[in-house]
This record gives structure tokens, C-alpha cells and sequence, in this order.
């Protein structure tokens, strides 16, 4: 299979990958979109023409966007809370051109569960927007190209999808491991869309924006910090070579959501603006797609786990 490449670098931003893209018409669903990188891929996507809906549990925090972009809403929406999502989806008219899957928690230091007793970071970033998916798959269908853009993360590499536990009730919580866990759902959602709604003419991507600085990063502890050398040993933050601006890590996700270079291309996965070789994941791999998170056997059963979970 040959990989899509675009001529997009490490450091484009959002803004430019849509540079000439005209969105007019098209109407796009950006979950979290108040903060971090949400706000960056909405501004791309608004800017460009598009009429934005912000999914945020407090649309108050998106004022400043919709004051900036008069085509752009706010609706309330908490992807931990299964009857929230129900409500947005019975609420929504009309096609929709874009679902982005922006929204996600990451390490949080204790094992949390939401109402359906499913670990909180899974919760969160994969059977939310899962449930999200499915109850607006018909407004997906009436668009002329609709896609769904899933932001995973480079922890995907580090822990493939437990089916035995998922929800660590019997091994010992790890908040990093169940934040990987749920970044390798996250990949496997996309997969098993592309699977299942390509004949309806729906694609779907997944994609790893980098090492940004945002408040996703807020359950990290100070040690952690240090150790990804973004930390001094006086608590400052600082912005070690690889990390990326929120315009710059918004950028792959805005490729995956409108960019006319993925026209048709669905059940797969990027990284700096490109797609991502299929590699072994593990603890030294620092780039690729485990092969663990593009597997259709995986993808299926993970589906029929969720499908239960929502139903």
C-alpha cells in the first residue's frame, strides 16, 4: 500500500494547510474546541468558509470563537456522559460535512469511571465520540463528502486495546497506559468506520498531533514534565525542539477534516502532516502507527464492545 503524502512539513500550520481551501457550505462538528488545539482547528476550519459547531461542556468558553467567526455556535456537550451525547445527536438537523474528534482527557492520576462504569479516560476519548458517531451517521451520509477526523496520539505506540480488562478492574490502573489505551481506540474507531460506512461514502482518518503545550497535559505531575523536558527544576514550563505550537498541532487534524489532498482516503493514519508506516509498537518506537491499532479483527470487536455500551 502506498503511503498519501502532501507537501505539508513538521511545522505547517493549520491555517496553511487549508490556504486556498474554500469550506463554504460545509458544516463541522469539532468536539473540545474551546481549548488547546480545538481552538486552532476551528479557526482554520471557520476561516476557510466553514460553519463551525463547538462541542464543549461549557459553551461559554468558546465565546471569544464565536464573537470571531459570526458562522461559528456553541452546544454543550460531555462526551464522559452517554445521555449528553443522545441530546446533541436528537438535536442536531441537517448533514454534517466534518465530525473532528478533538476532545480527550489524558493521565488522570486516579481510576475514574463515567455512569456505564467504563474508565474515564476511555470514556472520554473513544466511546463518546464513538456514540457520537454512530447517532449522527445519517446526518453524515446526507453530506456530499463527509468525514470523520479522530485525534489519537503518538501513545498509541505504547499499549494495544486489553479486551480482557479494558477497564482495569482487575490489573492495577496506570494512567499512562490507559491514556494509551484509549489513543489506540481512538485509531481503531477510525478503522472501523472506514470499514463499516465506506459505501455510504463516509471516510474516516486518525491522527497524532505532536508535543503540544496545552491543558491536556494538566494531570502531569511536575516529574513527568521535567522528564519530557518540558519542566526546569523550578516548575517553569519550557518548549523543548519538538514540540509544536497548538496552530502547528492543529494541522494534521485540519488535513484529515478538509484538506481536497485526502479526498477518498479513509482508515488511516498521520503524523506530521503525512501518513504513517506501519510499525511494531513498544516502549522505544517513537513513530508510526502500531499494527496493533490499524487491526481489523481488533477494530471489529472493539466496535461490537462499544455498540453494546451505547444501545
Amino acid at each position: 500500500m502506498t503511503l498519501t503524502t502532501t507537501p505539508f512539513g513538521t511545522r505547517a500550520t493549520a491555517v496553511e494547510v487549508l490556504d486556498g481551501v474554500d469550506l463554504s457550505g460545509r458544516r463541522m462538528i469539532v468536539t473540545g474546541g474551546s481549548s488547546g488545539l480545538g481552538v486552532e482547528t476551528v479557526r482554520a476550519l471557520a476561516g476557510a468558509g466553514a460553519q463551525v459547531t463547538v462541542a464543549t461542556r461549557n459553551p461559554a468558553d468558546a465565546e471569544p470563537l464565536v464573537k470571531e467567526f459570526p458562522g461559528t455556535r456553541a452546544v454543550a456537550l460531555d462526551l464522559a456522559d452517554l445521555a449528553s451525547v443522545r441530546a446533541f445527536c436528537d438535536a442536531w438537523s441537517g448533514p454534517v460535512d466534518g465530525l473532528v474528534a478533538n476532545a480527550g482527557v489524558m493521565m488522570l492520576p486516579t481510576r475514574e469511571v463515567n455512569a456505564q462504569g467504563w474508565e474515564m479516560q476511555l470514556a472520554t476519548n473513544y466511546l463518546g465520540h464513538f456514540a457520537l458517531a454512530v447517532g449522527l451517521r445519517t446526518a453524515l451520509q446526507a453530506a456530499e463528502k463527509p468525514r470523520v477526523a479522530v485525534v489519537s496520539s503518538g501513545a498509541q505506540l505504547r499499549a494495544g486495546f486489553d479486551f480482557d480488562d479494558p477497564q482495569f478492574e482487575r490489573r492495577p490502573y496506570d494512567p499512562f497506559v490507559a491514556y494509551a489505551q484509549s489513543k489506540t481506540a481512538d485509531v481503531l474507531l477510525a478503522v472501523g468506520i472506514s470499514r463499516r460506512w465506506a459505501e455510504h461514502g463516509i471516510t474516516a482518518n486518525a491522527c497524532a498531533p505532536g508535543w503540544i503545550h496545552t491543558n491536556l497535559t494538566r494531570h502531569l505531575d511536575e516529574a513527568t514534565m521535567r522528564a519530557f523536558g518540558a519542566m526546569d527544576a523550578d516548575g517553569n514550563l519550557l518548549t523543548p525542539d519538538y514540540y509544536k505550537t497548538p496552530a502547528q498541532g492543529a494541522a494534521t487534524t485540519v488535513l484529515l477534516a478538509a484538506s481536497p489532498l485526502l479526498d477518498g482516503v479513509t482508515g488511516r493514519y498521520f503524523e506530521d502532516n503525512q501518513e504513517s508506516e506501519v510499525v511494531d509498537g513498544g516502549p522505544d518506537v517513537m513513530a508510526g502507527v502500531a499494527k496493533w491499532s490499524i487491526d481489523p479483527t481488533a477494530a471489529d470487536r472493539l466496535w461490537d464492545l462499544a455498540l453494546t455500551a451505547v444501545s
